[in-house]
């Protein structure tokens, strides 16, 4: 159940092209847009590179999070899942991981064309990768919260973006961070450790959260 469940979201996915396109889009307009205003220099953007590209990751996956348990709400397939007997838990994931797979690696995928905007070298990318490898996945589930709690409002866009864009701060300063401290040469084993610990941490509130929410 767990595997069709991620199979179903990715076929819904990629049937609406353009919601899919649509937050990668937004994510490399933002990128784009900063460069154009404050300048091609490469110390000013290096210092502020990192920022504009986790802001940008953040907004992009606002754009999606509606949408993650919307149309099943709407077309009665969520009842359907919640009278199947399987775990809740489990099918709920199987949608986050989808929702993930689907927002969270084409970011990452695109981060070389984004470095080479922001005059990133190979290894601040590699880094930045790693950041985004751990950081997005915790986006996904962080705005899963909101739009389970949202599913049934008819406009709970804004609302899910109230609720969920304080929760991002920690994952917005931890990664930015990571960037920091490599800039510095410091060690980067603690910083990785957090972000590995906050998407743990965040995989067992999410749990508990969605599913009574998603019920209720």
């Amino acid at each position: 159940m767990f595997w069709l469940v991620i199979k179903r979201e990715l076929k819904i996915a990629f049937r609406s092209f353009s919601e899919l396109v649509n937050p990668l889009w937004f994510f490399l307009i933002v990128i784009t847009l900063f460069p154009l205003s404050i300048g091609p220099e490469p110390q000013l953007l290096a210092r502020i590179a990192v920022g504009i590209f986790w802001v940008a990751a953040v907004l992009s996956s606002l754009l999606s999070l509606e949408r993650l348990f919307k149309d099943d709400y709407l077309d009665g397939s969520l009842e359907q899942l919640l009278l199947a007997p399987h775990p809740l838990f489990l099918t709920v994931l199987a949608k986050v991981i989808a929702h993930w797979l689907v927002t969270g690696v084409p970011l990452i995928l695109l981060s070389p064309i984004a470095a080479l905007m922001l005059s990133f070298d190979a290894n601040t990318l590699s880094v930045l990768a790693g950041t985004l490898l751990l950081g997005t996945p915790i986006l996904s589930f962080i705005g899963a919260i909101g739009a389970a709690l949202t599913v049934s409002l008819k406009k709970g866009g804004v609302l899910v973006s109230l609720l969920v864009l304080p929760l991002y701060i920690p994952v917005l300063i931890y990664a930015t961070g990571t960037m920091e401290a490599y800039s510095f040469n410091m060690p980067l084993g603690s910083y990785f450790a957090i972000l590995a610990t906050l998407l743990v941490g965040e995989r067992d509130i999410f749990a508990y959260r969605n599913c009574r929410s998603i019920k209720n």
